[in-house]
């Protein structure tokens, strides 16, 4: 997901986002353990692309509080 994906999202659509990212890397993660994945950077795509999400999160709280 890109960063202009991101900040087109509304800040409910965000916190849903990140929900279904944590939970498809814990699915993931699991999986990963019990049989390879093919393709295990996906764990590590999915992790960054939840930071992205948290970060612009974070973001807006704090324009949110300096208003």
């Amino acid at each position: 997901m890109k960063k202009v994906e991101i900040i087109d999202l509304t800040t409910k659509e965000l916190i849903e986002k990140i929900q279904d990212e944590k939970m498809m890397l814990t699915k993931m993660k699991l999986n990963h353990h019990i049989n390879p994945l093919d393709n295990p950077m996906k764990i590590r795509q999915t992790r960054r692309t939840i930071a992205r999400l948290m970060t612009e999160l974070r973001k807006r709280q704090l324009n949110e509080q300096n208003k």
